[in-house]
């Protein structure tokens, strides 16, 4: 990728279910967590979850939405290296 192209990934910041529901799934992944800590996680497909549980949508929405949390990934473009990047933040997480 060039560095006008990485210049040009903007990264979105929602809440809403179905949207990320949406975007785990074009990517085959599941919800998941890692099991004693509580993390929501997705396991994508050939990229080693093999420490992961899968859980369901309902379960993980209900501890995203109980923790307040906001879905935050890379627009997609074709071809992009980074289009399985998310992060999961708390609103008022300045990132640091």
């Amino acid at each position: 990728m060039s560095q006008h192209d990485q210049a040009a990934v903007r990264s979105l910041t929602t809440t809403d279910h179905e949207e990320i529901r949406k975007w785990a799934e074009e990517r085959g992944a599941n919800p998941a967590t890692m099991p004693g800590t509580g993390g929501l996680r997705f396991d994508f497909p050939g990229c080693g979850g093999e420490d992961l549980e899968e859980i369901s949508w309902d379960d993980w929405f209900g501890v995203f939405d109980q923790r307040g949390l906001n879905f935050v990934y890379h627009e997609h473009r074709k071809g992009d290296p980074h289009g399985n990047y998310f992060r999961l933040r708390r609103p008022d997480d300045d990132g640091a």
